[in-house]
């Protein structure tokens, strides 16, 4: 049987004497054989070896995945492409994602002229917040009515929140009592903003209203604090 030095391994595979040196430190690859000097000796089935673990790392696995597919029988070929193009899927779902949320950060500055690194994060913030309390298909309904309404309404929204939330914030502060038909009126006009934003969907209210208990961050930036929410609630028509 044909032997080789580590620089013969090295040359006929186009790997480094470093890389074949720390794969046998770390158990990955140790040499069939040794010369009495300790000098190592690979065999063809060293080779063989070698061929496999480069064409498991061309898939991108990491040396520890590489290691696991070799020692497990079940870690067929087939098997290791089907979790490597699952992985990939994946991370390309995750770049579509990051895109989405440059592309409307992108769409937001070139409409207002300015978007400081503050926006830029919470853009990013609230991005994420939407991922995780939004099931995919709402998501996919609230991307559907944003273009339907178009971004002139929902800059004139994001304007009428702003001035919604100072009138009911002036109410509280001069202790107008919730039923009074000014602060009412108010929370009837809260109520629109929100029937408009979820289209009338009790799903996608539901996660909306979810988001706002759990992340308080997200009503902080909206300047709604749990004080000013409380007090527009009891204006709320009851039901039940």
């Amino acid at each position: 049987m044909q032997v080789f030095k580590v620089g013969d391994l090295a040359r006929r595979t186009g790997l480094t004497v470093r890389a074949l040196h720390h794969w046998d430190a770390v158990g990955l690859l140790s040499p069939s054989q040794r010369t009495d000097k300790g000098y190592r000796l690979y065999t063809e089935t060293d080779l063989a070896r070698v061929q496999r673990i480069v064409a498991l790392r061309s898939l991108g696995l990491s040396l520890d995945e590489v290691r696991t597919a070799l020692e497990r029988p079940e870690m067929t070929l087939p098997h290791v492409l089907a979790l490597r193009l699952a992985l990939l899927r994946e991370e390309i779902e995750e770049r579509h994602r990051l895109y989405a949320r440059l592309e409307a950060i992108a769409v937001r500055a070139e409409a207002t002229g300015d978007v400081t690194v503050d926006d830029l994060f919470f853009g990013i913030q609230a991005m994420n917040a939407f991922e995780k309390y939004y099931t995919k298909e709402q998501l996919d309904q609230l991307a559907e009515r944003r273009e339907q309404v178009g971004e002139d309404r929902i800059r004139q929204v994001q304007e009428e929140w702003t001035q919604l939330f100072a009138a009911v914030r002036a109410e509280m502060d001069r202790g107008t009592d919730p039923s009074d038909p000014a602060v009412r009126q108010l929370a009837a006009k809260w109520q629109a903003l929100i029937e408009e934003f979820t289209g009338g969907d009790a799903g996608i209210r539901e996660s909306l209203s979810r988001m706002y208990r759990e992340e308080p961050s997200m009503r902080e930036r909206a300047g709604v604090d749990p004080t000013l929410y409380r007090y527009i609630s009891r204006a709320f028509p009851q039901t039940g």
